[in-house]
């Protein structure tokens, strides 16, 4: 006669060794906000820092602080995908990440989407010299690397190589920090209906309310205060900007989650790695050029 269940069950449960007790988690002082709050703050004040700075006191810093933010944001792209068993080329990719952003800065929005071309057809030629396994997953890899970073990136320089540069760039990161700051604190607050809780469950609708409203203010406000532009011009950037700045969010947590990372690295404290900074930043910066360019006059 068989064993009955509940006794092989209890058997197994006596043979089998008992887990380790799991580790503690780190203290988080803000645990509803899914991180660090003080040390995001103090890492995020650091990198505004460095950002004014290169931007006012030359422009070739700030490109050059972009090149840097295009090879590191590549590098870490390249190491989260190691995880999925996927493997770019890493030459062609991190040259392209340090040449795009420079091409758009000196010879502006044709260059750039020639550069981006020539860039995927070489990840196409270079990898397809290597081994057949797993080829066509490697090429997509690098194409979708090169054209979310530096690609993207490129849109900044394009902002920034007109004659009032530094302060298109400006209102192009605070309707993207307004987005960050009025979802984040409405959906502290009041946040209870999920957007998209399959892939980031922290973000919700009330948290979207609040981004919209703080990025149709802080772009009104920042066009016609920097730019001498006209309120409504900055609140159409505005509203768009949150859709793109959410819809970039989006993305890069699909892609985290599909990894199976919760961070692109740990590079900095409090936010994760670099990527996880630049997620809403990038998909905004071609909308704030789109709209800034034809529609607010160079000062």
């Amino acid at each position: 006669m068989s064993e009955p269940h509940s006794r092989r069950a209890a058997r197994k449960a006596r043979t089998e060794p008992t887990p380790a007790p799991a580790a503690p988690a780190a203290h988080n002082p803000t645990p509803r906000a899914g991180r660090n709050l003080y040390a995001a703050i103090g890492v995020g004040v650091l990198l505004g820092a460095i950002v004014v700075l290169s931007l006012f006191v030359r422009k070739e810093l700030f490109v050059a602080v972009a090149m840097a933010a295009a090879v590191i944001g590549c590098v870490e792209m390249l190491r989260a995908m190691a995880h999925g068993d996927l493997h770019p080329p890493a030459i062609p990719t991190l040259a392209s990440a340090a040449a795009l952003p420079l091409v758009a800065y000196l010879w502006g929005a044709t260059a750039l989407a020639f550069a981006a071309v020539f860039a995927v057809l070489l990840i196409v030629v270079w990898r397809s010299l290597g081994h057949a396994e797993g080829m066509p997953a490697d090429i997509a890899g690098g194409a979708l690397t090169t054209l979310y970073v530096p690609a993207l990136v490129g849109f900044a320089m394009l902002l920034l190589a007109a004659d009032d540069g530094p302060q298109r760039i400006v209102v192009f990161i605070v309707v993207t920090i307004c987005s960050d700051i009025g979802g984040y604190i409405v959906g502290v607050i009041a946040g209870k209906h999920p957007m998209a809780p399959s892939v980031s469950p922290k973000k919700s609708w009330e948290g979207f309310a609040g981004s919209a409203t703080a990025c149709v203010v802080g772009g009104s406000l920042s066009v016609v205060l920097l730019l001498d532009g006209r309120w409504w011009v900055g609140a159409l950037l505005g509203a768009l900007a949150v859709v793109a700045a959410t819809v970039g969010d989006l993305c890069e947590s699909m892609i985290k989650r599909d990894l199976g990372i919760k961070d692109m690295s740990n590079l900095i404290p409090g936010h994760g790695g670099l990527m996880d900074r630049l997620d809403s930043l990038l998909v905004v910066v071609p909308v704030a050029w789109a709209i800034l360019t034809p529609l607010v006059a160079v000062k």
